[in-house]
């Protein structure tokens, strides 16, 4: 029996699942979003973590009351 398994999200939830219907909402919200973005990453230092991994998680905190 394997201990880890390598199942992504797109494995685990069902097809007809609303939150894949609203990913393609958000993703093109944020694609118009694409120049805004750009202009707030700095040349300089550490990568940062893209706003839009940190607006999706935003939404799904918001959906599904995850703190």
């Amino acid at each position: 029996m394997a201990m880890l398994t390598t199942l992504s999200p797109e494995e685990l939830i069902p097809l007809d699942h609303p939150i894949r219907r609203i990913r393609v909402v958000v993703d093109d919200v944020l694609a118009s979003m694409d120049g805004t973005f750009d202009g707030l990453y700095s040349t300089e230092g550490r990568p940062s973590v893209p706003p839009e991994a940190l607006l999706k998680a935003s939404v799904l905190m918001a959906m599904y009351s995850i703190r």
